[in-house]
């Protein structure tokens, strides 16, 4: 079964066709510059009762080089099956469009990532016919973007950016700073980006940091996504989740989190509150500054008398 985030690994190269050149710095490759790049469908089945389904395929136009086809597979895991399929796909698209083919390989852990980078040569060692060696992006090479500014820049990028990195203890500080950007852009442009990111982020505890990010970064979108992810933050029983996100963010930030902090974070039964802590848990130098605010924001004067 197809899960979200393996959807928005490959689908926002999709949403973004220009993505795949940006990547120059991260993949350290002369890419050329796209002037154009379109869609292709990703149907790769024979007239055989065999199915093959790449899951994005890109046809990249430069004016330097020419076209090239892109495949992009979102990996989850090792499978060692893999590397035959992503030769056949290879294979088969260079026969069928008489193009040059690469292939992407977007993981969103390490261990993935360098399986995946491997070369695997499908002949004798004495015989390499066919190898195989995808380009691979991964929390190993994708920049971790912390900062608002950066992010505006390029905020597919910084989404790619936040889904590689969507187990990384600090993956706070690239949601912030998304949620920062995202604030002085259209909804329509907006909730391409929001949608992908949460997906990516999928029943991890970055999601609960997403949610809550963009309830409060990004309370004026009346878009149906953004109501939909602030409804989930709604639902009864969410405060002890929510609770249970802020220690957890505190925990894998490193910070030491004191009996005193944990029973009143454990104690408050105010959702709004908890997540404004939890949106301070992102950023602060220590736990005891979740509490701390220059200004009253709505409802904490009553919730902390």
């Amino acid at each position: 079964m197809v899960n979200p985030p393996h959807e928005a690994m490959h689908h926002i190269f999709r949403h973004d066709l220009h993505l795949f050149s940006r990547l120059k710095g991260v993949l350290g490759l002369p890419l050329p510059t796209v002037v154009d790049a379109v869609v292709l469908p990703n149907d790769l089945t024979e007239t055989k009762p065999v199915e093959r389904r790449v899951d994005t395929l890109l046809r990249l136009d430069s004016a330097q080089e020419g076209s090239l086809l892109l495949a992009i597979e979102a990996q989850g895991k090792k499978d060692p099956a893999k590397p035959a399929s992503w030769a056949y796909y290879v294979s088969y698209l260079w026969t069928k469009y008489g193009l040059p083919t690469a292939l992407l390989v977007v993981c969103q852990d390490r261990a993935t990532a360098e399986w995946a980078a491997r070369p695997v040569v499908s002949g004798p060692a004495y015989m390499p016919t066919l190898s195989v060696r995808p380009v691979v992006v991964g929390p190993h090479n994708m920049p971790f973007i912390t900062d608002p500014a950066t992010a505006a820049e390029d905020l597919a990028l910084t989404a790619l950016s936040a889904i590689t990195h969507a187990s990384d203890p600090d993956i706070g500080g690239i949601l912030k700073a998304l949620s920062t950007a995202l604030r002085d852009v259209p909804e329509s442009v907006a909730d391409p980006i929001i949608e992908f990111t949460a997906q990516g982020l999928s029943k991890r505890p970055a999601q609960e940091i997403w949610r809550t990010l963009v309830a409060v970064d990004l309370s004026f979108y009346k878009s149906y996504l953004s109501e939909e992810l602030r409804d989930e933050g709604r639902v009864e029983g969410r405060a002890e989740g929510r609770a249970d996100a802020i220690l957890l963010v505190l925990e894998q930030r490193g910070l030491d989190v004191p009996a005193a902090v944990r029973a009143r974070v454990t104690s408050c039964d105010d959702p709004e509150l908890l997540r404004l802590w939890l949106a301070r848990a992102v950023t602060v130098a220590t736990a005891e500054e979740i509490f701390e605010t220059g200004t009253v924001e709505p409802g904490e004067a009553d919730a902390e008398e």
